[in-house]
């Protein structure tokens, strides 16, 4: 699948912050995430709200969403954003690694990558991503939490903390209603 290189009108490109004003918007948007999400235990549920107030505060945040695992690979589930890919073999991509090996991917240009098989260029716009595995209370694999920036280099060990820590809080920490 491809996209056109022009970016859609209705989405911004990313706007790079400072360490101190990425931790500031990341300690804002879990405020937000976790006062939205007391007491709720439908997993889809948790993915929009946490997409939509992750791009609301995270201006680098041009592409956000899950790929959830279903019949041994990725499927599309809540993003924000423009079209993603619909479905992501392990054995492909960031997200696919991501899942093998349950391990945070970093990449600060996803354009060097060996493309179809390290990076599956669903969108050109996007040029560094972050993905986090999404695991369950038994450590099983749920889905993959899926970020890009239209900006080389936007993630690092700030975004990788604290993202594993919000997923880990809603998903593996808490009872969860999945839906078939």
């Amino acid at each position: 699948m491809s996209a056109a290189a022009e970016m859609p009108y209705f989405i911004n490109p990313s706007q790079a912050l400072e360490k101190e004003d990425k931790i500031a918007a990341y300690e804002s948007a879990l405020q937000a995430i976790d006062a939205n999400l007391a007491g709720e235990s439908d997993s889809t549920l948790k993915m929009v709200t946490i997409n939509c107030l992750l791009k609301t505060f995270l201006p680098y945040y041009y592409w956000v969403g899950f790929y959830i695992v279903r019949n041994g690979k990725l499927m599309v589930g809540p993003y924000q954003g423009t079209l993603g890919c619909l479905h992501i073999a392990f054995s492909q991509g960031v997200c696919g690694k991501a899942a093998r090996e349950k391990k945070t991917q970093i990449v600060q240009e996803v354009h060097a990558l060996a493309q179809g098989s390290e990076h599956i260029a669903c969108d050109p716009n996007s040029q560094s991503e972050i993905v986090v595995p999404v695991l369950d209370k038994e450590g099983a694999l749920l889905a993959v939490f899926d970020v890009d920036s239209t900006l080389q280099g936007s993630f690092d060990e700030v975004d990788q903390t604290f993202l594993e820590k919000l997923l880990q809080k809603h998903f593996a920490e808490e009872e969860l209603v999945h839906h078939a």
